[in-house]
């Protein structure tokens, strides 16, 4: 006999009892939301004595803030008066309600102090501008004490203790100190990026005293971008401010600025990639993906960008009220939040020509240096004379022009009277060889002039200061790797017709997605048309990439518009191919190239934008340094 379901029963059961929850429920609920580990608390107590005006912000855990979290800053304080308002739930100075859009401050919730008193022990101590006492208050698992008199010169002190007391199941999903430590470390660096003009210092006070500084970040000067550039460099390490390119556009209403490295400074996750919205720290997605976009083109997919980058906007054109961290962010126009990336940063590139990153020439010293077997000797000698650096470089010149055949080392002549026999008879060898130098004007120029060519693969190079050692084939890969590109965007990409066309069976609403950005697909090579009901037929295709599978790229495409809102698989699998095209076009390992050839090839990479890395983002070139190469020489 079937069981009968219980709303059929004669018997209904009783109905539950709707109840109005308990205040310090409500707050504990609350900080669950918006408190998730130590590092959230410090985050939102950072960000209130910003918002208060604060220069300097001292910030002391221990335990990796577990047991301790004591905020201090010289902000405009709270008037005693005020303190029992501050501590309640949705009590808020930083907006009035009115417009929830107009928002220019990091908080405001009002629940960031209200949650934290809610699950540990909550000290603000506090004086407020023109106020001549200081006062304080506590709450202890949300009950509140009163507020008494205290000593403080200037600012608010928060000193939060036994975070989560009040909630022990929580305390379980705690990690170790160390990643807690780490943890508030990475919050205190973010808003250290985000404000250049205001000091930091992080201190670990685990076991007791006054414990040791693990961060400290003192207030940079300068304009907006020496300032934020000095910033950058503390919290990201200085070779960041070598290999990093400035970022300033405008579109919309939005305004990209900040700081970029150059493709040859990659890394192997994507933990150097810091995103701004009007100051607020962010980790969105759709910007995030553009950041990958744009340097699609220039990295392996195991290699991630590294960037800190802020978008200015209108608050109206950003909703920031969409998730309690307010770790995430919503823009009016998404589309062209994400073009503003990835065209600012590809111009950047761009203007970045040839450049490629120090950490190459570092890598290569690296690798030339020998293990150290006992104290080093070193060696000091007179720096050669001008004449005898000429007479150096002159006898290790390629062959000119003139000369027939094909470039090889042993052809060239290293004797001394060989100089001698093109000067005048009266004239001396010195002045000779100066003026051979001096009418050498390549070297001036960034990549130098062609010296030799080394394994008939690599071409050394002689600038001012220094060498360039250039792998010829990647090189000579890029340069046509851009020229192809280049090609495709002034004349378009070719398509094939399909003697019968494709049809792709889909929902009406992924054949409406698609059709909306059929135009664009076209450019690329790509045409379609609606087929009634869902379906899409396939009229083109792009003929580079040859016979493809329409049903398999169309539902890339349509997978990409719905993760970023548009689509750049076509255009990344055109590129591949032409990629390709380029790799098989260029130049082989294992020629022998003329000097005239080389130095071309020199001197096309200086002109080319990218080419300081080739088609998989590894470098084509290297400079050392001749005080570099001095050093292994034991000379300096």
């Amino acid at each position: 006999m079937a069981t009968m379901h219980p709303n059929m029963s004669p018997n209904y059961p009783q109905a539950p009892v709707i109840r109005q929850l308990d205040e310090t429920v409500i707050n504990r609920i609350a900080a669950g939301e918006v408190v998730e580990r130590p590092a959230s608390a410090v985050k939102e107590l950072v960000e209130n004595a910003l918002d208060a005006g604060a220069t300097r912000i001292g910030i002391e855990i221990a335990d990796g803030g577990k047991t301790l979290i004591r905020i201090t800053d010289d902000g405009c304080g709270i008037a005693p008066e005020d303190l029992p308002l501050a501590l309640a739930r949705h009590a808020t100075s930083k907006i009035d309600g009115s417009d929830l859009l107009e928002i220019r401050s990091f908080g405001f919730r009002g629940e960031a102090l209200a949650s934290l008193g809610a699950v540990g022990r909550l000290t603000v101590t506090s004086r407020a501008r023109g106020h001549a006492e200081a006062a304080k208050v506590s709450v202890t698992g949300g009950d509140m004490g009163s507020v008494t008199p205290a000593a403080l010169t200037r600012g608010t002190v928060v000193e939060l203790r036994d975070l989560f007391f009040a909630t022990p199941a929580r305390l379980k999903f705690m990690r170790s100190d160390r990643a807690e430590s780490q943890a508030v470390g990475d919050v205190i660096k973010r808003l250290a990026m985000a404000e250049p003009a205001v000091c930091f210092t992080l201190r670990d006070v685990s076991n007791g005293g006054e414990g040791r500084i693990t961060f400290r970040a003192d207030a940079e000067t300068g304009d907006l971008f020496d300032a934020l550039r000095g910033r950058l460099a503390r919290v990201l390490g200085a070779e960041f401010g070598e290999n990093a390119i400035a970022v300033d556009t405008e579109r919309d209403g939005l305004r990209l600025t900040g700081f970029a490295a150059l493709p040859t400074y990659s890394r192997g996750s994507s933990v150097a990639q810091y995103l701004f919205v009007n100051g607020r720290p962010v980790r969105d997605k759709l910007l995030y993906g553009a950041l990958r976009a744009a340097y699609m083109d220039f990295l392996s997919r195991d290699r991630h960008p590294a960037a800190a980058l802020f978008i200015d906007c209108d608050p109206q054109l950003v909703d920031v009220n969409v998730h309690p961290a307010k770790a995430e962010v919503r823009f009016r126009e998404p589309g062209t939040a994400r073009g503003l990336i990835v065209s600012g940063l590809r111009h950047a590139l761009a203007e970045a020509g040839h450049r490629a990153s120090t950490t190459v020439a570092g890598a290569t010293l690296g690798a030339f240096r020998p293990e150290p077997t006992g104290p080093a000797r070193v060696y000091q000698m007179d720096r050669p004379s001008r004449g005898a650096l000429g007479a150096a470089y002159t006898g290790q010149a390629p062959l000119s022009n003139d000369t027939p055949g094909t470039y090889a080392p042993s052809q060239v002549s290293y004797a001394p009277s060989g100089f001698a026999e093109t000067a005048a008879p009266s004239a001396r060898v010195e002045d000779v060889l100066e003026s051979d130098v001096a009418a050498d004007d390549t070297s001036a120029l960034p990549l130098g002039a062609a010296r030799a060519q080394v394994h008939e693969n690599y071409i050394v190079a002689q600038t001012s200061d220094g060498m360039v050692i250039v792998d010829q084939h990647a090189a000579h890969e890029r340069l046509v790797y851009e020229k192809l590109k280049r090609q495709a965007a002034e004349h378009g990409v070719a398509a094939q017709a399909l003697l019968i066309p494709e049809i792709v069976e889909m929902s009406e609403g992924d054949a409406a997605r698609l059709m909306a950005v059929a135009e664009d697909l076209k450019r690329l090579g790509l045409t379609i048309e609606p087929f009634g009901g869902g379906a899409i037929a396939v009229r083109e295709t792009p003929a580079v990439l040859g016979e493809i599978n329409a049903h398999a790229m169309l539902h890339d495409i349509l997978d990409e518009i719905a993760d970023l809102g548009e689509t750049t698989t076509l255009g990344a699998r055109i590129d591949a191919v032409l990629s390709r095209v380029a790799c098989h076009g260029s130049i082989r390992s294992g020629r022998r190239m003329r000097a005239e050839e080389m130095n071309a090839l020199l001197r096309e990479m200086e002109a080319t934008p990218h080419s300081g890395q080739c088609n998989h983002g590894r470098p084509t070139y290297v400079e050392l340094k001749l005080s570099d190469i001095e050093r292994l020489f034991g000379r300096t």
